[in-house]
Formats: structure tokens, sequence, C-alpha cells
């Protein structure tokens, strides 16, 4: 008894509709062959959760069916590409677009190594620069006299074999 008014309540709990998440739909609804490939194109630019390296349209996991799902059920529905791709977003996060969005991160990631690569270079070409010019001539220097008086050279030149 108590299950079943579980199960009655959960079933009158209205789940979050995709209007809630990204407004009413901007498209005409598609039907027939023309929504099998469009599922197909949509699908293909969302990830499945669970194979990571393959999208909603290519993956077989149950969840990427249930997703690809989704997609057609939106499509029908008459939303755009572009409401659909941030449903999906708005649910698992940006991890979930095979092609990310330009921003925050992504681009970090993105330019990074471009900027490292420009440093790297301008580095280079400065020491190497650097490297190529003269060197500047030193000053010839006089001999360093000696003092006559050192009692410790005169002992160095003692045992050295010659005399002071």
């Amino acid at each position: 008894m108590m299950i079943a008014a579980v199960l009655l309540f959960m079933l009158q709990m209205k789940v979050p509709d995709a209007a809630s998440f990204v407004g009413q739909p901007k498209g005409a609804p598609v039907v027939g062959a023309e929504l099998d490939r469009r599922t197909h194109e949509v699908g293909s630019l969302v990830r499945c959760p669970v194979c990571q390296g393959m999208s909603v349209a290519d993956s077989p996991s149950e969840m990427a069916v249930n997703m690809k799902g989704q997609v057609r059920e939106l499509l029908a529905r008459g939303y755009t590409e572009e409401q659909i791709l941030e449903y999906f977003e708005l649910s698992y996060g940006q991890f979930v677009l095979l092609r990310p969005k330009f921003e925050g991160v992504t681009a970090a990631i993105w330019l990074l190594p471009i900027v490292a690569l420009i440093a790297g270079v301008a580095i280079t070409f400065v020491m190497l620069k650097r490297l190529g010019r003269k060197p500047v001539a030193e000053p010839k220097s006089k001999p360093v006299s000696e003092p006559a008086s050192d009692p410790y050279l005169a002992r160095v030149r003692e045992l050295a074999g010659g005399k002071s």
C-alpha cells in the first residue's frame, strides 16, 4: 500500500521540461525522414556520458540511446539545434558538448600553447641574435708589477730554482 502511494506521488510529480531550461521551441517541428537525419546530426554533437569518446548518435550504450530519444523528441516538438545543445549543456555541463564553446577554460587550453610557442620562438631569436654579435674588445691591461720586497715571492722563486 505504501509503495503504491509513493509510485502514485512520483507519477504526479512533474519532471522539468526542456521549456523550463531553454524556453519555448523556436523552430518548426520536424517529422519523417528529416527527423531521422536531424536526430543523427544533432546527436553527433552531443558526447555520451558513459562512453565519453563517442557521440550519442554513435554510442550503443543505454544512456546514449535515451539521450538520442530526447534529441528526437525535442526536434519533433520544434526545438532548434542551439536550444537542444543548450538543454544538454545545462543538464550535464559543458563536457557533454563534443565541440565545446570557445570561452573560459576552453579558450585558455587552446591559447596557452600558442602563446608559449610564440614566447619560445621570441626567446630563441633574441638569444641567437646575442650569440651572433662580436664580443666587445677588452682593454689591454698592463702587467702587474711585482713588489720588489715581497718576502713570500722571493721564497717561491728560491724554491723554484731561481734567484730573486
